[in-house]
């Protein structure tokens, strides 16, 4: 009696629980990668630093437009004055005040610089490119990150139906064990071992309904959703069986984010290199200025000191910096902007070689877990029939608890390496298409 309550308890507990995940919103993994791209913290970050560059790139012409300055100024002197002149006589006066006003408007225009200034433009230019490629990169990234989980969900919740499958073998057995011992035909061991291996599954059940529940928060931080946001998954895993790697090694050579990156600062560290070149040459400026200066002065010492005096004017001219000695600090930031280019070619060499090695594991991972899954596939029909088998069997009486129990082993070992080659085989493929670089909600 208290054995058909706790299957009564526990079938209700699963019968909550499938309302539950039924009453759910479903969601896509279509709908958790828009999710992710519109709202994941990753990306926005990266997309703050693009906008950084685009803003620097948006005023990158300014370097070719003329510096304008104005300068004015009002000062107010008192003063005590003492000459002695040249014919011997000396003339002294205190409290001598003074007020002099000065105004200037001035201009200077960098006509040559080395051509620095273009050096400059496009070195912007390509930092915006660079900005773009990062968030493609993290995008990229974001999006492997969403369907690896979102599948892993899925993936525990395969298992999750698979224990209930086990479960229902066990609840049977029990029933069985009970009817057996009630008769006479029975052993209470053999009932009590069928009650403990269905608490065991109980168990199981419990943790694979709080894993699913933290591979969910964890997917919810990825979309940027509030934490306890219910939602339920897909049921399967789909699998793309026609990728080639010849087309991705071809394709990641071309596409991959990270190796854009690479080449992108390869490009970069060239511009800096012009830049500073253009140290070694000359600047030519263009100069102009309208002055103004205005003094009144109160009283005079020298009888041929003006009390008042008024200057303005229009001035303009040529300047040129000719660089001749810095204690060689153009040489060596030239020679440091070299090295710069040769670790940029290098990083590049590397990342392409290890782009390259991911790919080919990928592949081969790919090529294993497509096999697997195929083998388990059928191992999954034979280890069912085989349960069923000995399932009957043993409500017959023809075989015993431990050849049935070894059965449900087969079974669950078979449902375990099935629902990991699915799953395996998800993240081989995924993995494969953000090395291609051509990643997507699939």
């Amino acid at each position: 009696m208290k054995s058909g309550i706790k299957i009564f308890l526990l079938g209700l507990v699963v019968f909550c629980w499938c309302t539950n995940s039924f009453a759910q919103t479903q969601l896509t993994i279509e709908q958790a990668i828009a999710a992710a791209l519109k709202s994941n913290y990753d990306i926005l970050l990266v997309k703050n630093d693009s906008t950084s560059f685009a803003l620097d790139n948006s005023y990158a012409k300014a370097a070719f437009l003329p510096r304008v300055n104005a300068n004015t100024g009002l000062l107010f002197n008192n003063n005590d004055q003492k000459q002695r002149l040249a014919d011997g006589t000396t003339k002294q006066q205190s409290g001598i005040r003074s007020d002099n006003l000065n105004a200037a408007v001035s201009l200077n225009w960098t006509v040559f610089d080395g051509l620095k200034m273009f050096a400059t433009r496009d070195k912007l230019a390509q930092f915006v490119k660079l900005g773009e490629l990062n968030i493609r990169n993290q995008v990229v990234n974001t999006i492997a990150a969403v369907i690896n989980n979102y599948y892993n969900i899925v993936r525990q919740k395969q298992q999750l139906k698979a224990v209930l499958e086990q479960m229902s073998i066990n609840e049977e057995r029990v029933k069985q064990a009970e009817k057996k011992l009630s008769v006479g035909l029975g052993a209470k061991p053999e009932l009590l071992q069928a009650r403990i291996d269905l608490n065991a599954q109980k168990f199981t059940q419990l943790q694979q309904v709080t894993l699913i529940e933290e591979l969910k928060e964890q997917l919810n931080q990825l979309m940027a959703y509030p934490l306890d946001t219910k939602y339920e998954v897909a049921d399967s895993i789909p699998i793309n069986n026609d990728l080639m790697v010849a087309d991705i090694i071809i394709s990641a050579e071309k596409n991959n984010p990270a190796l854009q990156v690479s080449l992108q600062n390869i490009n970069i560290s060239r511009y800096v290199l012009k830049e500073k070149k253009a140290d070694r040459y000359p600047i030519v400026s263009l100069n102009s200025a309208y002055n103004f200066s205005k003094t009144n002065n109160k009283k005079v010492v020298n009888s041929f000191t003006p009390l008042y005096n008024r200057n303005y004017g229009f001035n303009y001219g040529v300047t040129a910096t000719i660089p001749i000695l810095n204690g060689f600090n153009v040489k060596r930031q030239i020679q440091q902007a070299q090295l710069d280019i040769s670790y940029q070619q290098l990083a590049y060499q590397d990342q392409k070689i290890k782009v390259d090695l991911a790919v080919s594991n990928a592949f081969k991972n790919y090529e294993l877990q497509k096999k697997t899954l195929e083998l388990e596939e059928d191992n999954i029909l034979l280890a069912k029939e085989n349960v069923s088998i000995s399932l009957e069997r043993f409500k017959l009486g023809i075989s015993t608890i431990l050849e049935l129990r070894e059965t449900q082993k087969s079974l669950e070992d078979a449902y375990n390496r099935l629902i990991a080659a699915r799953y395996n085989t998800k993240l081989a493929e995924t993995e494969l298409l953000r090395l291609k670089g051509d990643l997507g909600g699939k």
